[in-house]
């Protein structure tokens, strides 16, 4: 036992730290230039998020109904106006934070990591819902046009095909996208031109179903119809997961496309269906209802077109799942969320086919375990979905208060901000309080997803009891013990020795020591270097060696090392120093920039904002 807390020691105990200087850091450090993939249009980058939440009129207007009844197209209208609130909260903070991630990187740069990792589980579960239930659903749209085809196989083909095409690369992905946007709202406006002919010539059922009373009441109505309504505007979370594959000024510009999309289409829909469709079948929630309106405005051709632009728009919201997902999981992978092993990329494409193949095999055995009933999936996909808006809308209130001066060519309001959250809760809790049930499977989904994420968080801690029990084996399996230490002792070494680099601009020791503080709490390291990037000799502060000795010795677990480097902070520097030191820019951390910092968060290429 004594050997067991002799071994433990040597990780409690990190080291003094050491002053060190590099003064030729400069162009002979940078790799040959390679040619880079094209940064994605607004039209494609619209595509490949927009098929997710336009594939929602094929089933909101029933949804929604089902409660509202003849005001479920005001209510549509109503969660149009959430949007618009939504597309100011996501805009800022993506001028803010141009990172991939989503949720998980605003509140990565605002709160802890644990939290930012608690949140990215909410947004896989919600990947995962969607790809599974489009696939699904997609599979039975296409079983409408050729009825002999297996739901089963087509689902799981179809989710393999969209992991083949991930594979293949996002610009490949994004043309697809695109062809599958431009039929989809092609389709659309066919349909709502031809219904709405059929209406004026005989308004006699949209009259009968706008008379039609409501049940339970005015308020309920509101309520439920509210939050089934929300479903409508799923996927609005995509564009900002791949945001970096994106143009500069492309973000915004998807934002605003899909807004549109859902506020002209959705409650259109939704009312020409009233002129089509009797209120008791529409509240029957018909899978193929867009079909049935086809077929009863113009004939067996239009329910067919619609069949086959529903088979699509649903693919399309499949491939959106792997391209946001591939995004999110390899952001994750770089801060040691997820397994490093996932980051390896295969030399074709250079994509990260383990995320890719991971998924495609989550997907399918999530599939195969519920016998093809992906209802019980709804659960997970709506409480997920709204869980990841509102966490958003939090990150924002986050973002204002703890890096207000991060530069940013957008900015809403805070009691924008706080409305849209309100609206989201109140959805939340609707869905809730309608299904209980949907409740506990998204709890059961939702720990499964944090167990694993948590397992990477308390890994040195399993590795370090694993170690003192290998020791205390001492006696009885000595040749075996040896070796299992070795390998224990190995793996630790491995995790705490990935050193983090902290940049500081000055000898502040308040500020110092909350970079250690945040280093301690949130990394599995024990190696922190502080970096001051100066011009002159004179521009080295020069209380900041002393400072950083002081906090070394507070903080025996972590060791501090103090490096000047010779040249101008900035996007040059941060690439030459990770190459030099070989510590990922993930690994980087800084204080919130001023206005005056020349240069865009995002051009650092992923430094984390700490304090």
């Amino acid at each position: 036992m004594q050997k067991a807390r002799q071994a433990l020691n040597s990780f409690v105990f990190a080291g003094w730290g050491e002053s060190r200087r590099i003064t030729d850091l400069d162009s002979s450090d940078d790799p040959p230039a390679t040619k880079h993939a094209a940064a994605l249009g607004k039209w494609h980058a619209t595509a490949l998020c927009g098929n997710d939440i336009t594939s929602s009129v094929l089933y909101v207007s029933a949804l929604c109904a089902v409660y509202a009844g003849p005001l479920a197209p005001v209510v549509l209208l109503v969660v149009s106006g959430v949007l618009y609130l939504f597309r100011k909260v996501y805009a800022e903070v993506g001028s803010a934070l141009p990172l991939n991630g989503g949720s998980y990187t605003v509140l990565l740069n605002t709160t802890s990591k644990r939290l930012a990792a608690l949140a990215a589980c909410l947004t896989l579960l919600s990947y995962l819902a969607t790809a599974v239930i489009s696939a699904s659903e997609a599979a039975h749209y296409a079983a409408n046009v050729y009825a002999a085809l297996p739901i089963g196989g087509s689902t799981v083909t179809l989710l393999a095909i969209f992991a083949l095409l991930t594979w293949w690369g996002i610009g490949e992905s994004a043309n697809v996208a695109l062809a599958i946007f431009v039929l989809h709202l092609t389709v659309l406006s066919i349909l709502v031109v031809i219904s709405a002919a059929a209406v004026v010539r005989d308004p006699t059922l949209l009259l009968a179903n706008l008379s039609q009373p409501l049940r339970g009441g005015l308020s309920r109505a509101l309520f439920f119809g509210f939050g089934a309504a929300m479903l409508g505007i799923s996927g609005f979370e995509s564009s900002a997961n791949f945001i970096e594959e994106q143009a500069p000024g492309v973000f915004p510009q998807t934002l605003r496309n899909m807004w549109l999309a859902v506020s002209v289409f959705n409650p259109l829909v939704c009312f020409l269906s009233f002129g089509l469709v009797p209120m008791a079948e529409i509240q029957a929630v018909p899978p193929d209802l867009l079909a049935q309106m086809g077929g009863r405005a113009a004939g067996h051709w239009l329910r067919w077109l619609v069949s086959v632009d529903a088979v699509l728009v649903l693919s399309g919201a499949v491939l959106t799942s792997f391209v946001g997902v591939t995004g999110l999981a390899r952001r994750m992978s770089l801060d040691q969320v997820l397994p490093q092993f996932l980051l390896r990329q295969n030399a074709l494409r250079g994509t990260n086919h383990w995320i890719i193949l991971a998924f495609l095999a989550i997907c399918a055995s999530i599939y195969a375990s519920t016998g093809g009933k992906v209802e019980l999936l709804a659960g997970v996909y709506t409480i997920s979905f709204l869980s990841v808006m509102a966490l958003f809308a939090i990150g924002n209130l986050l973002l204002k208060q703890e890096r207000d001066e991060l530069p940013r060519t957008t900015r809403a309001s805070v009691g924008s901000v706080l409305l849209a959250l309100l609206m989201v809760l109140i959805a939340l809790l609707a869905n809730v309080v309608l299904s209980v049930a949907n409740l506990q499977v998204f709890l059961v989904y939702f720990v499964s997803a944090g167990a694993i994420v948590m397992l990477m968080f308390l890994r040195v801690t399993i590795l370090q009891n694993l170690l003192v029990a290998v020791e205390s084996m001492v006696g009885r399996l000595a040749s075996v013990n040896g070796g299992v230490r070795s390998l224990l002792h190995a793996k630790l070494v491995a995790i705490q020795q990935r050193s983090v680099i902290y940049f500081t601009r000055g000898d502040q020791l308040d500020v110092l020591n909350r970079a250690a503080l945040y280093v301690l709490r949130n990394e599995q390291t024990n190696q922190l270097t502080v970096v001051h990037v100066y011009r002159e000799e004179d521009g080295i502060p020069v209380g900041l060696a002393d400072q950083l000795q002081l906090i070394d010795r507070l903080y025996p677990p972590l060791r501090i090392d103090f490096l000047a480097v010779r040249g101008e902070f900035g996007p040059a520097v941060v690439q030459r120093l990770s190459r030099r030191l070989g510590v990922p820019t993930n690994a980087m951390f800084i204080g919130t920039p001023s206005h005056r910092f020349a240069h865009r968060i995002e051009s650092l290429g992923g430094v984390r904002v700490i304090l």
